[in-house]
């Protein structure tokens, strides 16, 4: 049978993308393929957000020339947002790939796939194509776990064009999907399988019905009265368009995961100015005690840029204090990453030495947070959803929990692939806590959420960090 092999970096907009490819290639005839070696269609979905996603996507590019030289029928294809970008450029700088593909044409990149489906006999590959070493920071869709995590879009582009981001320039304006699509398609999930959706835009929660006057709040209400939904999640909002109604519409749904990631970047009011950020500390602070008041209990993690061009010691500071005070259960740290064609790239940088350093501070603070946060988990048992074998360790599963935990574990005896994506909720007793996440031990597996699950024998204390 022919196959395709989708490998996605970036954020979840490029997760749901990449599971948009992957339907239409089921639907064409591929199945899915577990390695790039064993695939007749690669596809690379590209992210441009920061300069080492760039560098590293055309590193990617260059591994799999060796792949194309030692079969000239796969068929290699780049899309996401450096294809976007680059999509002029890109094919004299790689001349192997077959196809590029940007961020408006999925359509026809599924229209392609499909096209090309007759050109492949139902052969297997593995033994004369070059091997092709993993990366890590890559997600691929398999069809064994993958379809435990529904991604559903509800929005495209955006149109707030912070002077860092490279957004509305690859991805376009604000494009908001009518709601009956976005219902009929968490459906779909749900009939897959999917016991967790997340709904991705951009800036999610500025979503508006084209048809209505309905907002986030109405559409995440929407959602969760579904038929097979077990648990909702959402990803990337913007402190500018959460309301007291949304919190109150947020409040009101038990199937929501309990964490809100609420997107920082800088507590300094000039620097949020130059970020064209839309909002000043006061502004965001009344956000968050808005969503500390509605959503009492909830992980609150955010994202913070570092040696933002103009940015003084006093300002960095003035981030770091507001850091140490929150105690944010997770935060997404950077250091300033110039991006062709955004506003920030223009201007005065900040030295590279002076940014990692600032990194560095940051994080010394921000680790503390978490470790704390985790240790809160000690000697409980929480229920999580697996996501596949740990990265670092093959021997242990990897899972996540409703507040976006990592939490690994040992397999326990009789593991298997088809057991545990039938039964992908683990009940976890967490016995140590690390900056990362935590480990444990696997007492019980469900089908579903809400099952009691079933005892997991042989499981094995882990007393190891990974």
């Amino acid at each position: 049978m022919a196959s395709i092999y989708i490998e996605t970096y970036g954020c979840q907009m490029n997760e749901a993308d990449s599971q948009y490819i992957a339907d239409r290639a089921a639907s064409a005839g591929y199945s899915v393929a577990g390695t790039p070696e064993e695939a007749n269609v690669v596809i690379l979905n590209t992210c441009t957000v920061r300069e080492r996603a760039e560098r590293s996507a055309y590193g990617r590019m260059g591994h799999y020339k060796l792949l194309k030289a030692s079969d000239p029928d796969v068929k290699l294809v780049v899309t996401g947002c450096l294809a976007e970008q680059d999509r002029d450029i890109m094919r004299s700088k790689q001349p192997h790939i077959d196809a590029v593909f940007g961020t408006s044409e999925l359509v026809q990149l599924g229209d392609t796939i499909t096209a090309w489906r007759g050109d492949f006999a139902d052969t297997e590959y593995t033994e004369e194509r070059a091997l092709i070493e993993t990366i890590g920071g890559a997600h691929t869709v398999t069809d064994v776990f993958s379809h435990l995590r529904g991604y559903v879009t509800v929005q495209r582009g955006c149109s707030y064009y912070c002077t860092f981001c490279i957004v509305p320039h690859v991805r376009g304006r604000f494009d908001h999907r009518p709601m009956a699509d976005i219902l009929a398609e968490v459906e779909a999930r749900i009939a897959e399988g999917a016991r967790e959706i997340t709904l991705v835009g951009q800036t999610v929660n500025a979503y508006k019905d084209p048809a209505t006057d309905y907002d986030f709040g109405d559409l995440l209400a929407a959602v969760a009265k579904l038929n097979g939904l077990e648990r909702l999640a959402f990803i990337t909002p913007h402190p500018k368009d959460f309301t007291e109604k949304i919190f109150s519409n947020m409040a009101a749904l038990p199937q929501l995961n309990p964490r809100l990631h609420l997107p920082l970047q800088s507590a300094s009011d000039p620097i949020l100015r130059r970020m064209n950020r839309k909002y000043t500390m006061q502004v965001y602070q009344e956000k968050l005690a808005l969503a500390r008041r509605y959503l009492s209990g909830w992980a609150i993690t955010t994202d913070m840029i570092v040696a933002f061009p103009g940015e003084t010691e006093a300002d960095f500071q003035a981030s770091l204090d507001y850091i140490d005070q929150q105690q944010f259960a997770q935060a997404f740290m950077f250091v300033y990453s110039p991006r062709r064609g955004t506003p920030a790239s223009n201007w005065e940088q900040i030295p590279a030495q002076e940014g990692s350093a600032r990194l560095k501070r940051l994080a010394d603070v921000q680790n503390r947070a978490c470790r704390n946060f985790h240790d809160r988990k000690l000697g409980s048992t929480v229920r999580a959803l697996i996501t596949g074998p740990s990265r670092k360790d093959a021997r242990k599963l990897a899972t996540k929990t409703l507040d976006n935990v990592t939490v690994v574990a040992p397999m326990p005896d009789g593991y298997s692939e088809a057991l545990y994506a039938a039964e992908p909720w683990l009940d976890i007793a967490i016995g140590t806590a690390h900056v990362w996440g935590c480990t444990g031990t696997i007492l019980r597996r469900a089908a579903r959420y809400a099952d009691a699950g079933n005892a997991v024998k042989g499981a094995v204390v882990d007393l190891l960090a990974v």
